[in-house]
Parts: C-alpha cells; sequence; structure tokens
C-alpha cells in the first residue's frame, strides 16, 4: 500500500490527485442534491473537442484519466524529473484523446436542442380531427418534426367545408386563444403527373 501512496502523491501524478478528490468530492455533493449537474458550464472546452456536454462531466472524465495514466507512469519509469515531465505530457494527451472518445456517446443524453415551440407547427400540414371546424370550434392531429404527434385545437375563418379527415394548413397561432389557424387544402395523388 505505501508504494501506491508514494506513486499517488508523487509528481506528476500529486498535481491529479488533488483534482481527482475535488472531483471525487463534486459528484458526492451531486448525489445528495447539494449541486446540480448543470453547474458549471463554459465554452472554454469547445477548443479542445470536449463540448456538447456539462464542463464538470469533461472535466472529471479528463482528471480521472490523467490521474490514471500519470500514476502507471509513475510506477513503471524511474523518477528523474525529465521522465517526471514526459509523464505529464503523456498524462495530458492521453486524457485528452480519451475524453473526446468516451464523450461522443454521451452528448445525446445531455443535447437537448431547441424548445419546441408552438409556433414549429405554422406552416405544416393537419388532419382533422372533429366533425367540423368553425371560427371557434375544432381540432386536429399534426405531425411534429420529431416524428411524434399532437392533437391541437384549431379554428377557420372562412366558411369551407372542413371535417373528420380532411386536411388542412396551418398558418398562424393565436397564443391569446391558444390555437391554430387553418385553411382547407386539397391534397392530390402526385402519382398521376
Amino acid at each position: 500500500m505505501g508504494g501506491f501512496v508514494d506513486a499517488a502523491f508523487g509528481f506528476p501524478t500529486v498535481l491529479f490527485s488533488f483534482l481527482l478528490v475535488a472531483v471525487v468530492g463534486y459528484w458526492v455533493l451531486v448525489l445528495i442534491g447539494a449541486l446540480d449537474i448543470e453547474a458549471l458550464e463554459g465554452g472554454f472546452l469547445d477548443g479542445f473537442g470536449l463540448s456538447g456536454v456539462p464542463a464538470t462531466v469533461a472535466l472529471s472524465i479528463a482528471v480521472a484519466i490523467a490521474w490514471f495514466v500519470s500514476l502507471v507512469g509513475g510506477v513503471l519509469l524511474p523518477s528523474a524529473l525529465v521522465l517526471s515531465i514526459l509523464v505529464l505530457v503523456v498524462a495530458l494527451a492521453v486524457a485528452l484523446f480519451a475524453t473526446r472518445l468516451l464523450l461522443r456517446p454521451l452528448r445525446p443524453l445531455f443535447s437537448g436542442g431547441p424548445e419546441a415551440s408552438r409556433n414549429d407547427f405554422v406552416g405544416s400540414l393537419c388532419v382533422i380531427r372533429t366533425g367540423r371546424v368553425s371560427p371557434d370550434f375544432g381540432q386536429a392531429e399534426v405531425t411534429a418534426a420529431d416524428g411524434s404527434s399532437a392533437i391541437i385545437q384549431v379554428r377557420q375563418a372562412g366558411a369551407d367545408e372542413l371535417g373528420a379527415g380532411s386536411s388542412a394548413l396551418i398558418y398562424d397561432y393565436d397564443a391569446d386563444g391558444e390555437f391554430f389557424w387553418v385553411t382547407p387544402v386539397a391534397l392530390t395523388d402526385r402519382g398521376n403527373h
């Protein structure tokens, strides 16, 4: 055990040992609910290819890898200053490269994308689901860009006949009334052209 402690507190591993203690302390605080994972975010990691996840996640992974590589290097190589500096540089390079690889599968978990808005439906086609659509009544089904569907409240200004199964174009959203304005659309079979 003494060899492990000597290696963990020898140069250059000692630099990463203190950072690793801070990382472990941070994640303990996250687990007990005292801190939030999103508490530290920044674009300063973009230049290293570590963007797309909270900075705390990227830095935690990088510190753990750098600590391990420097520990192994410190144990395997004699403790000469030049070799210790080489171990430090290699540990940083390996940590950066390995962290970039490990973050690839994690990015989709953290990418929320832009918030969906009701205005995203404007310009979309919908299918009427009620027997009629009037200036004060109607519902339709619309498919979002991600493939999910939603039942929405729709209204029409004219007297066109819109009933169940009819296609309509959403051309505006009324935020006060929380409904969409629609107009009938006649879909043609493009295979006949």
